[in-house]
């Protein structure tokens, strides 16, 4: 794929018009080689030929978490010798979905990744230390390895967790920059506090940071982002992305939000009513993915909620930017009259230094009602400690959580189950 990295830059019906040839070739494969598209478009008599701008993809119906997971075989679009790459989702919302990828959909990835690196003030002058795993079909791993290749920068490959084999190889290796979730950059802080380690001395300057939020929808940095930047004078950027989009949104230095890759993306903010939204206004992240080949999604809505902002960014780039996600469809929760999302929640109980670590799960009492339970590991065991905690809950959240304090060993278990990649802080066992 040619390097396009003026896009970003072009004015809005250029790309307005890159996305509608584009969308017409979308149309024109899925009709021919998607089983599921297919039916879809014969049993809504959808004539494709109709649908030539962007309004007008309003025509086609939706495409749910539940279709992917009920026919994942008919999104596939090629046969099985095509497919050189399997990942899955981690299954937050359901049972894992399975992704198929050909060679080209690698090459999309890896332009996609370098890219967001690009957008990220990287260069090939960087050393990356890549914290998260590179197994278990996880797509980021394969996608950022990728990425940070073409950008001809170092990699380093060390996994998830273990501070202190991470601390010993940023001396040893001395990368630029880490690629991590937020929340086990704050655990990297707090062992080098323990061990004496002068982080104000290594050699990263940066952190791309996955799979949590570090801002509030005003682009302030939340909780887990002020706690990080207060002890380790770094550059955070955020990014949001998911395997079924197969791309990334990420910041740019500005941090004003994730920057939109037109290019390989139709995406839309969708209301109760599939309409969409106006700027500034919170809706569901629905996306038609461009040049994917193995398995191309229609209007896929992520389930995941954002508001977006399409004035240009002071960057001068000038394609519209996502908020960090507000939460997610399907976990908001209704507790005692009051509407919560595990977001909100996470930056709570980040906040309170009485908190080392939490889980939270959501069930359903014997009426059909939420019930909220907290799992908590304590700085410490004692009744001032827990009335603090009570009381910050309450004063917070005007409804007062179901709490279980559990050690460092039980709270492991919980997080990490047996099939788990990444550490789970939100458990949904509502009927």
């Amino acid at each position: 794929m040619a390097i396009l990295k003026d896009r970003d830059y072009q004015q809005k019906d250029k790309i307005t018009l890159l996305q509608e040839q584009k969308l017409n070739e979308l149309l024109l494969y899925v009709s021919q080689y998607s089983p599921f598209y297919k039916e879809l478009f014969k049993n809504n008599k959808i004539n494709i030929t109709g649908i030539k701008s962007l309004s007008d993809l309003a025509i086609i119906p939706t495409t749910s978490k539940e279709d992917l997971q009920q026919r994942n075989d008919d999104f596939l679009c090629v046969p099985s010798e095509k497919v050189v790459e399997y990942t899955s989702t981690s299954g937050t919302l359901g049972s894992p979905v399975t992704i198929a990828l050909t060679e080209n959909d690698l090459t999309r990835l890896a332009f996609n990744e370098y890219s967001s690196f690009l957008c990220a003030d990287g260069s090939a002058s960087d050393t990356y230390q890549l914290m998260l795993t590179l197994d278990r079909q996880f797509m980021a791993g394969i996608a950022y390895y990728l990425g940070i290749r073409k950008l001809g920068a170092g990699i380093i490959r060390l996994g998830p967790g273990v501070p202190s084999l991470q601390w010993e190889t940023i001396k040893r290796l001395k990368p630029t920059a880490i690629v991590a979730v937020p929340s086990f950059i704050l655990k990297l802080i707090q062992f080098a506090k323990e061990t004496g380690i002068n982080i104000s001395e290594t050699s990263v300057k940066k952190a791309i940071c996955i799979g949590e939020n570090i801002r509030n929808t005003d682009f302030s940095l939340n909780i887990l982002g002020k706690k990080i930047t207060e002890a380790w004078d770094i550059k955070l950027y955020s990014t949001y992305a998911s395997t079924e989009m197969q791309t990334a949104f990420t910041e740019c230095s500005e941090g004003k939000g994730g920057h939109y890759k037109p290019e390989l993306l139709i995406v839309e903010l969708l209301d109760e009513n599939n309409q969409q939204v106006a700027p500034y206004t919170p809706g569901e992240v629905t996306i038609t993915t461009l040049g994917v080949e193995g398995m191309p999604l229609l209007r896929y809505k992520t389930g995941d909620i954002c508001m977006y902002y399409d004035e240009p960014c002071s960057c001068g780039r000038t394609s519209l930017r996502l908020s960090p996600i507000m939460g997610r469809k399907k976990q908001m929760i209704k507790f005692k009259g009051t509407t919560l999302y595990p977001p909100a929640l996470f930056d709570l109980l980040n906040e309170r230094e009485e908190i080392l670590d939490f889980v939270i799960e959501v069930y359903s009492n014997e009426i059909g009602l939420d019930q909220v339970l907290l799992y908590l590991l304590p700085v410490e065991d004692s009744e001032e400690c827990d009335h603090r905690i009570r009381a910050y809950l309450q004063a917070r959240l005007r409804v007062s959580p179901h709490i279980k304090y559990v050690n460092a060993e039980e709270m492991q278990k919980i997080q990490f189950k047996e099939t788990s990649r990444k550490a789970v802080k939100f458990i949904d066992r509502r009927i």
